[in-house]
């Protein structure tokens, strides 16, 4: 089967940047997976914040609002970064650098009442912090996909990639072939370059657990922000009528069908624990997801510097949802060799030749 561009992975990533090129080429978007959004996009805390993240996972984020406000894909939420007393000093620097104002302790259990009044001494509130709708959003673009007359193919695990003149090659069950290969696999990304015989990046996925509680106490947890321990040493996030907790880990690991480590997830509730007054109580569920970093932890847009049909989208490293309106306008803007919108500087730094020589 011979499509211009074959993108191979379904998460947020590789299905907004198939949308965005369907506009000029027809796409063939390959998933292993029986569904789309199975492994780091379907395990996603879905909330932006603009502040959030690197800078040029700002700049991205600030390049998205628009596109997320238009398509009323977000819900106010909100966001509280919590220290004790003698914390000051890391409250500070969380506060500067997420933008958040100071408020006092007793504000701060207005908003969140379980919170333990004797142990917050700092608090700080943001109130652009939005859900995102990710099911929708994911939806969206696969509608945008197909009627462009574009495809998604599930449960097409990736055995074989080779280069030749007429194009890339691709052994996924059955075999495809197209023009151009963009490389948006995911904890899998560095593997699938391997497969097709390119430089690796050096691209890392990372565990991170998350715990499913009821609301704590029967609270109605709707109106809830999100709330953080300073360092982001666990969060917690209202979630259809009960509380996700994690301690936000970030361990290196290989690509897989991740699980919650019971160490790692028991010390995060531990944490969580000691700034509010309700016990924890034994979770409802508990899973894991991979947050994929390149080296410099920045996301990798573009084109090979020695193989530049391959196109690399990986390394979003938690950031897909928020950056994906901006980041998948860039690739395609690269691909088709438009000049972007977004600075030059940024465009730069996000390209994978940062990474290669």
């Amino acid at each position: 089967m011979s499509r211009d561009i074959i993108v191979i992975g379904g998460g947020i990533a590789g299905l907004s940047a198939a949308a965005r090129l369907s506009a000029d080429a027809k796409v063939t978007v390959l998933e292993m997976e029986s569904v789309t959004g199975y492994h780091a996009s379907g395990r996603s805390a879905a909330l932006i914040e603009e502040n959030y993240g690197a800078p040029l996972v700002q700049a991205l984020n600030r390049a998205s609002m628009a596109y997320f406000h238009e398509g009323d894909y977000l819900t106010q939420r909100g966001l509280m970064i919590l220290a004790q007393a003698d914390d000051k000093e890391a409250f500070r620097a969380d506060a500067d650098q997420m933008g958040v104002h100071e408020i006092s302790p007793s504000e701060a259990v207005g908003k969140v009442p379980i919170l333990d009044p004797a142990k917050v001494g700092f608090a700080g509130y943001h109130a652009e912090a939005f859900d995102i709708d990710t099911d929708r959003l994911m939806q969206d673009f696969i509608r945008v996909l197909r009627k462009n007359g574009g495809e998604v193919i599930t449960e097409a695990i990736v055995t074989g990639i080779r280069r030749d003149s007429h194009g890339w090659h691709v052994s996924a069950g059955a075999d495809y072939t197209a023009r151009t290969l963009v490389n948006a696999a995911g904890a899998w990304a560095d593997l699938i370059a391997g497969i097709a015989g390119v430089t690796p990046l050096g691209i890392v996925p990372h565990r991170r657990s998350m715990a499913r509680l009821a609301a704590p106490g029967g609270h109605d947890t709707s109106r809830w922000p999100m709330f953080f321990g300073t360092g982001e040493s666990w969060y917690a996030k209202p979630d259809a009528g009960a509380l996700l907790v994690s301690p936000a880990e970030e361990v290196a690991t290989h690509p897989h069908d991740a699980f919650a480590d019971d160490m790692t997830l028991a010390e995060g509730l531990d944490r969580y624990q000691s700034m509010v007054s309700e016990p924890v109580t034994r979770p409802v569920a508990t899973w894991a997801g991979l947050r994929s970093f390149a080296p410099d932890r920045t996301l990798v847009l573009g084109r090979d510097t020695h193989e530049p049909e391959f196109v690399w989208c990986a390394g979003q490293g938690g950031y897909g949802f928020q950056t994906s309106p901006a980041a998948s306008v860039l690739l395609a803007d690269l691909v088709a060799g438009r000049p972007p919108a977004l600075k030059a500087d940024a465009v730069a730094a996000l390209r994978p030749d940062r990474l290669q020589t």
